[in-house]
């Protein structure tokens, strides 16, 4: 087996220091040649010190998948705390808002407990649950289809429903974030109700810790220039963070 070289070693520092690199700038950086960086990222995957991504490579998997909602909600607690503790300075009084599902919603939901008068529009079974205990929210549970794994409501019937209303924001749980693919889910149901839900919204708020950031779900919701906010933790890089506000989101922490 070929041993690793001073080249390698140095691919994998800027992978250690970064979390993702891209072909080119190793090619700069290096002074070698691209076939010469994909053989030597080939080689550091085959060894499983990286994983291949279209034009470079990071150091986690760049594939989300579905996790049932009793996993997820044992993950990275805290930071969905924080975020969501965030995401309450972006609602106002009589606010028409949407949330969706996930488990950060369901901290949310928690922490509008003493908020109000607003009105809630959301998919989620557990939102909808967690506000009824504040008598000043106004609540509108989407109808349709049950998926279990996150207790949330998919479908045209959903779909239909939510045609019907226009709201001030939308919060949004993702499963990837990836500057070229956008955000996206794991289930093609909800990565489409997800994108109705954008067209009634007059600004799109994400909520979703740093590690959700290069990643990619089987259902694309939308590019990321239809976003308006990013709430996440300090473990977002200053090159993702740069990178996001180019495309005109607001990276909130």
């Amino acid at each position: 087996m070929e041993k690793l070289i001073h080249r390698h070693d140095q691919i994998l520092k800027e992978l250690d220091e970064k979390g993702h690199v891209l072909v080119q700038d190793l090619c700069e950086k290096l002074n070698v040649s691209s076939v010469t960086i994909r053989k030597d990222l080939n080689y550091l995957e085959s060894l499983g010190l990286l994983f291949r991504n279209h034009g470079g490579a990071s150091k986690q998997v760049r594939y989300a998948y579905e996790k049932n909602v009793g996993e997820k909600e044992n993950i990275n607690v805290e930071a969905k705390q924080a975020i969501a503790k965030a995401a309450l300075s972006l609602i106002q009084e009589n606010d028409c808002i949407i949330l969706a599902s996930g488990t950060t919603m369901h901290y949310l939901a928690r922490m509008l407990v003493n908020s109000g008068p607003l009105t809630v529009l959301t998919s989620s079974l557990r939102v909808a649950i967690e506000l009824c205990n504040n008598p000043n929210i106004n609540i509108i549970q989407l109808g349709g289809e049950v998926r279990k794994s996150s207790t949330s409501i998919v479908g045209s019937i959903s779909e239909g429903i939510l045609k019907q209303f226009s709201c001030n924001k939308l919060f949004l749980g993702v499963d990837g974030i990836d500057p070229e693919f956008g955000i996206s889910t794991s289930n093609a149901a909800e990565a489409h109700l997800n994108q109705v839900m954008i067209e009634c919204a007059d600004q799109t708020v994400i909520l979703a810790d740093s590690s959700k950031l290069n990643k990619k779900g089987f259902g694309k919701i939308a590019s990321l220039d239809k976003i308006d906010y990013l709430i996440t933790d300090a473990g977002i890089s200053d090159e993702d963070k740069l990178g996001l506000e180019e495309l005109g989101v607001n990276v909130m922490m």
